[in-house]
């Protein structure tokens, strides 16, 4: 039975002969002492072999001026990752604005068949327009991935939000209608 562990150390109970499950008996035992010194001693019954390994609280522990340096990091990139989070949250924004409009133009279950031939045209255009510009545009700030989300919507959602009512349909997907089409 071995045991490494580049914190604790290196701990070896040998010389166990070949056992049924269950016959060896190992009795372990641990001690903290008063100064958080934890000793574990592996006592193998049958053989009398004991080994014991004492672990110190200092040994692969960060100090106090060390962990306020990880602290320091963490506040300092914590801005950092929430603008990459907006970021990335814009971009999955106009990918799914993007898929969804895809579908009610496409899917017969939708609207494809409901949007005249000209509207759609417009808005496969405008898919297509925006689709190329995210491909060469993958590192884009925020900004720039919400911008052109706001001009694609201001293509396809009037024009879906017209097909709705002339359907009779409160708004357009998801009930929204010209004022309120950001929520798509």
């Amino acid at each position: 039975m071995t045991k490494d562990n580049h914190i604790l150390g290196k701990f070896d109970l040998n010389g166990i002969p070949p056992a049924a499950r269950g016959v060896p008996q190992i009795e372990v035992t641990f001690e903290i002492d008063e100064n958080s010194i934890l000793s574990v001693t592996a006592h193998e019954k049958g053989t009398d072999k004991k080994e014991t390994i004492t672990i110190t609280n200092d040994k692969g522990r960060l100090s106090k001026e060390e962990i306020d340096a990880m602290i320091r990091d963490a506040e300092k990139f914590a801005d950092q990752d929430k603008e990459l989070k907006e970021k990335i949250d814009a971009k999955n924004s106009l990918e799914n604005y993007l898929y969804t409009m895809r579908n009610t133009i496409e899917d017969k279950e939708k609207l494809a068949d409901k949007i005249e031939d000209d509207d759609k045209e417009t808005i496969k255009e405008a898919l297509s327009d925006a689709t190329d510009w995210l491909s060469s545009n993958e590192d884009a700030e925020r900004d720039d991935f919400e911008a052109k989300l706001k001009d694609l919507q201001s293509i396809c959602d009037p024009i879906i939000s017209k097909v709705y009512k002339e359907h009779g349909g409160a708004g357009g997907p998801g009930g929204y209608d010209d004022e309120d089409h950001e929520d798509l």
